[in-house]
């Protein structure tokens, strides 16, 4: 194992891999915080169309890292792939600035999938790397890297918000770009820290397949990646084909290795977790309403002004990030101290609770939103919603990533993280079938604004109501929905807790 001298008691490679992600996060969420604006006001699609092209995007990004991860695991290394992903990143970011092609745009959003699909699961390998097995300084090093995370998403989201919707479209997609740049360039610096980890665990990346070694095999794989993704975000429809046919292959798969391969202990933890990623798709189909939906009513139908200040719509995208940082140490805290009293919930109950939040979020500002005089809802509403889907989150994300590598059988923990990410996946594209409920239709930004005219004032008026009604029966919906899942759930946990035989 390679050794390197620490920095406040941990490898310098995991401060290289820190500020590799912190960059990467800074692009992605820059770019996403701006990207439902940009495809309503600067390319005027239609909001149902917008919704779609944004939902398949952001499921796409949850599925190519499984084809990155691979790759990476058989031929090239996580390190080779992270670069890799980091110029993809770069080219993608920077296409983003060009705002006179819609193929320029389209190849853009391919480029950063795929780039995040060689990255992102493969930069955490190399953090786990840098420790050896049963070091303690393991759990605090990932919460330094996943403390870049919410940096890099907190900042990206106010500059890049800002200069996209103040300054120019070009200047915010080219602020993500630069970002993205110096994670390129940080990492490279940065491998004679990480020098002997991560690298390709086999010769196989020399070796030749038709006069090409697979090293460069992978990267005409990458390639491929980049092409098939170019097509699939201009036909949004497909990616719901595609996730609903793999879906078929997942469960088939995931029931057929339970009741066949496994002991009966191995099959009820497999059941539980089977049950766990579905209420992960309910959730992450509510909680990306963030960047779509939530961004778009932020934008037209929330009163936005603070001190005077009419604040970007795409801003408030940096409250969940800022909301992470003050809360993510209380709830540590509060689950160690409930441990240590044996009042810590369980699994299932804390995946309840979290969906509970988000239902709760949605059914607050539908609050706010009725309660509002006029059109527009109260700033305050927004802030809220945030709030309790942060608390969500917290309750359901780190929870699920550990449940899914502690009670599945070690052999397929890998193919289980596969299922977990394809859930992300599908609530992604799911978000986006919800976004496209709340109205707008086939209406482009072109024609909201002819409406929003002097001579045009009361169609303008009566457009806004339509709209704003359609976010409350909407958001009323899927509120009470979560809100009953996440107490269905709670209800059979003591049947979910005999599944576990022991485990929490």
């Amino acid at each position: 194992m390679h050794t390197s001298p620490d920095i406040l008691g941990h490898p310098k490679g995991l401060f290289v891999c820190f500020a590799t992600e912190m960059w990467e996060r800074f692009s992605y969420y820059g770019m996403r915080a701006l990207l439902i604006l940009y495809l309503t006001k600067h390319w005027e699609f239609s909001d149902a169309a917008s919704y779609l092209i944004y939902g398949a995007y952001t499921s796409l990004v949850y599925i190519m890292p499984v084809f990155g991860g691979m790759l990476a695991d058989q031929i090239l290394g996580s390190k080779k792939a992270v670069t890799f992903g980091a110029i993809l990143l770069v080219f993608g970011h920077l296409g983003m600035t060009v705002e006179s092609n819609e193929q320029i745009f389209y190849l853009s959003l391919a480029l950063i999938v795929s780039g995040v699909g060689f990255l992102k699961p493969n930069i955490s390998t190399m953090v786990g790397s840098l420790y050896e097995e049963g070091d303690p300084r393991r759990d605090s090093g990932f919460t330094i890297f996943y403390m870049g995370i919410n940096i890099g998403a907190f900042t990206a989201t106010l500059l890049c918000g800002y200069l996209g919707e103040e300054i120019g479209w070009a200047y915010g997609f080219g602020a993500a770009g630069i970002g993205m740049f110096f994670g390129l360039i940080i990492f490279l610096w940065g491998q004679k820290y990480l020098e002997g980890l991560a690298e390709p665990s086999s010769e196989l990346y020399k070796e030749k397949k038709a006069g090409i070694t697979y090293e460069n095999w992978a990267y005409i794989s990458g390639i491929l990646m980049v092409l098939s993704t170019w097509f699939l975000v201009q036909n949004s429809e497909l990616v719901g084909q595609i996730l609903g046919g793999f879906g078929i292959i997942f469960i088939g798969a995931w029931l057929l290795y339970a009741l066949f391969k496994c002991d009966p202990t191995e099959r009820d933890r497999l059941i539980v977790v089977g049950i766990l990623i579905l209420f992960s798709i309910i959730f992450w189909a509510l909680f990306e309403q963030a960047g779509s939906s939530l961004n778009i009513l932020t934008d037209r139908g929330v009163d936005r002004v603070i001190f005077g200040w009419e604040v970007p719509a795409s801003m408030f995208q940096s409250i969940n990030a800022g909301f992470i940082f003050t809360i993510a140490p209380l709830f540590a805290l509060l689950w160690i101290a409930l441990a240590k009293r044996n009042m810590e919930p369980s699994t299932p109950v804390k995946f309840g609770i979290g969906t509970i939040f988000v239902g709760l979020g949605f059914l607050a500002l539908v609050y706010g939103m009725n309660s509002s005089q006029g059109l527009e809802t109260a700033v305050i509403w927004i802030i809220i919603i945030y709030l309790l889907h942060t608390l969500g989150e917290l309750c359901l994300s780190p929870v699920g990533l550990s449940s899914v590598t502690k009670l599945s059988p070690q052999r397929i923990v890998g193919f289980m993280m596969g299922m977990w990410l394809f859930a992300s996946a599908t609530g992604n594209y799911a978000a986006g079938l919800i976004a496209r409920a709340t109205g707008g239709g086939e209406k482009t930004i072109g024609w909201w604004m002819i409406q929003k005219s002097e001579n045009s004032e009361i169609s303008f008026t009566t457009y806004n109501i339509i709209q704003k009604n359609g976010f409350i029966d909407v958001y009323s919906n899927v509120g009470f929905i979560a809100c009953a899942c996440g107490i269905l759930l709670i209800i059979i946990t003591p049947l979910l807790k005999k599944l576990l035989h022991g485990s929490n």
